[in-house]
């Protein structure tokens, strides 16, 4: 059977996405280490006054109407960029309203907002609480000027302050605070000072990104990961080990690899990456993942409009499903990022015993780790298998899992394992 054949044959998700990602992507200015398509406007505009975000806008609600109504409401909303909260709320209003109206909103959905120190005010935040925003991540990044300012960041820690100040007023239901480890000439004293700073202010989840040197940005002109003036792989190894320990000491559950969440709190749209469920995407360089097909939208705005009209005009082009082994792939690839990893129930024994096989330095590390339990019964088909998980251990797994992730994809590079054996289920 040739790839082809396989793909058309195979069973297809008929699952309806109930998660919607809305990319914004304005920022003020593009940050050292930021490669996102973004459009950059100024330090002085805003959505109030700026052309181009009513245009986008525009364009944004557009691909949203050209979405057939799915089977079910959207139980969560991200608005993420970009800097979403630059948007006046009237544009923030009518994309919301476009949404309900042609995907439909629960009335317990989560709808959350990535939001900036400097860029918002009381007011703003008591309009966003009015339509219905639940939930906001506060892009933090450092609680020292001087790392802002090496960041490119437009905020500085006054700002900060009076952000977290605002939403303990107004009472946001759930909010998130970002941080970034790694940065240039962060020591290990200022990482667990900058800790004890978001600790200190009780938000109930807590985002801890490394630092990663991607190409194309300022950052990569002019640093080399592991180089001074960025710390060395050790020191970003215990700065994460730092991490760790501080916040699971204080009431927070390390429930992914970067995220940390007080009980309650843990984010539910994000979850639906982590467990592979459908999900739509809309905004330039917005992804969707539905009926086992995955595609990206343009990078750029001009790109993104034209591919819009092309939507209005011709529909979505035929896209190929996903592999059986490209899923799974997918699976252990965003499933392992969870604290409980991946039920690999559904997976032949022959993928499972290669798996073990592959896996062996690691499981004798302490890195990954297998829980299984007798055959069961499963209701759905009456096939008889044993339940088995993988999971990555915390927090060693977790530091080294892009490593874990490159040999698990050898292994499913492996020749002699048969893509069409991979699930129980035919």
């Amino acid at each position: 059977m040739n790839a082809a054949e396989s793909k058309s044959d195979r069973p297809r998700d008929r699952r309806s996405p109930r998660s919607a990602y809305v990319h914004i992507p304005f920022c003020r200015r593009r940050c050292f280490y930021c490669d996102f398509p973004i459009s950059v406007l100024g330090d002085h505009l805003r959505g109030e006054v700026s052309g181009t975000v009513a245009d986008y806008v525009d364009w944004l609600c557009r691909e949203i109407a050209l979405t057939p109504r799915p089977k079910a409401a959207m139980d969560t909303v991200f608005f993420g960029g970009g800097t979403p909260s630059l948007l006046a709320v009237s544009q923030l209003d009518k994309i919301l309203t476009t949404l309900e109206r042609h995907l439909g909103i629960s009335a317990e959905a989560e709808i959350s907002m990535e939001i900036d120190p400097g860029t918002f005010d009381w007011d703003h935040l008591q309009s966003y609480r009015q339509l219905g925003i639940n939930r906001v991540s506060l892009g933090v990044q450092a609680f020292n000027d001087e790392s802002l300012a090496a960041c490119g960041r437009t905020h500085r820690v006054a700002d900060i302050e009076q952000s977290i100040r605002w939403l303990h007023q107004i009472a946001m239901p759930t909010w998130s605070l970002d941080l970034i480890s790694g940065l240039p000439h962060q020591t290990l004293g200022d990482w667990r000072a900058g800790l004890a700073r978001a600790i200190a202010h009780q938000p109930p989840h807590i985002s801890i990104y490394d630092l990663t040197v991607e190409p194309q940005t300022v950052f990569a002109q002019r640093y080399h990961p592991g180089e001074s003036p960025l710390p060395s792989d050790q020191h970003t190894a215990d700065m994460y080990r730092l991490a760790q320990a501080c916040l699971t000491d204080h009431g927070y559950e390390h429930y992914e690899v970067s995220n940390y969440a007080q009980p309650g709190h843990q984010c539910r749209h994000n979850r639906t990456y982590w467990e592979n469920r459908p999900c739509y995407g809309f905004g330039m360089g917005a992804a969707s993942y539905v009926d086992h097909q995955r595609f990206s939208r343009p990078r750029t705005r001009r790109e993104y409009q034209q591919w819009v009209e092309h939507l209005e005009q011709q529909g979505l082009a035929p896209t190929v499903p996903d592999s059986a082994l490209e899923q799974i792939q997918d699976r252990l690839m965003v499933g392992l990022r969870l604290a409980e990893g991946v039920d690999l129930s559904d997976c032949s024994e022959a993928v499972w015993q290669r798996l073990l096989q592959g896996l062996q330095p690691y499981l004798k590390k302490g890195w990954v780790i297998t829980e299984t339990a007798p055959p069961q019964v499963r209701v759905r088909n009456e096939q008889v298998v044993p339940t088995r998980r993988l999971r990555l251990s915390d927090p060693e797994g977790f530091l080294f899992s892009n490593q874990v992730l490159v040999d698990l994809f050898h292994i499913f590079n492996d020749p002699v394992l048969n893509p069409d054996a991979i699930n129980h289920s035919p």
